[in-house]
């Protein structure tokens, strides 16, 4: 849970190895800052935490919390946001479903994720934890001064001015090292689309095996893309 104060710099509460690491990072972080007089606060953005804030109805005084991911996203657009923000997970459907069980377990009267919603109740609940999955976080937090997307006139003038590189010379002594395989550089393809090849397109997953695991974590994108879409050229 968040810590309540006025702080000179926000450090995110998340999950998994990150917020392990936080054990003996942020008392460092804390450690350091505290000589110069800068205050280190808490936001919790983790899965959890953002599962809890969506429902306080279903909860108890005390184990209701803010929703701090809606707070961060006023914060960071403010001239004097300073956030420390580590990698939070992209919540799959089965993600959500494990974290929504071990909070039950844990005395949260939560409701469950109704997956095949036949009232006006239940698509509601759905709607709010459709709300959670996924990249959730970075879309809100990136509103802000951490948006890493270049600006239209940016793009016009990179377009309208293209450069090159210049010539290579085996002088260089630039190397560039990779894994000799089992990693994405040695399985992943990529292609330029002409204007002539533009049309229809459907992206399938087929695993080796048709084990279990493959279709547990990729039936929600199976279902997303494997409706025809439009390509657009060199997309």
């Amino acid at each position: 849970m968040a810590e309540i104060t006025n702080p000179d710099i926000l450090y995110t509460i998340v999950d998994e190895a990150p917020e392990l690491a936080s054990a003996s990072l942020l008392p460092v972080i804390r450690f350091f800052s505290k000589a110069a007089g800068i205050n280190i606060g808490t936001k919790d953005i983790s899965l959890a935490g953002r599962i809890i804030s969506a429902f306080p109805e279903y909860l108890t005084e005390n184990q209701q919390q803010p929703d701090d991911l809606a707070n961060l996203g006023k914060i960071v657009k403010t001239k004097t946001a300073n956030v420390i923000k580590l990698p939070n997970i992209s919540a799959s459907v089965p993600q959500l479903l494990s974290a929504i069980s071990e909070l039950r377990n844990q005395g949260y009267d939560l409701p469950n994720y109704p997956e095949a919603p036949e009232t006006d109740e239940e698509r509601e609940i759905q709607a709010r934890y459709d709300a959670i999955k996924g990249s959730a976080v970075n879309p809100v937090l990136r509103e802000g001064n951490s948006d890493r997307r270049a600006a239209k006139a940016v793009k016009n003038y990179a377009m309208a001015n293209p450069h090159s590189m210049g010539a290579w010379s085996s002088e260089s002594k630039t190397h560039v090292s990779s894994m000799t395989g089992n990693d994405f550089y040695s399985n992943e393809k990529s292609a330029t689309i002409s204007s002539s090849q533009t049309g229809n397109a459907k992206i399938e997953f087929i695993s080796l095996d048709k084990s279990l695991l493959g279709s547990i974590f990729f039936l929600e994108i199976i279902s997303f893309i494997s409706e025809a879409a439009s390509t657009p050229t060199s997309d």
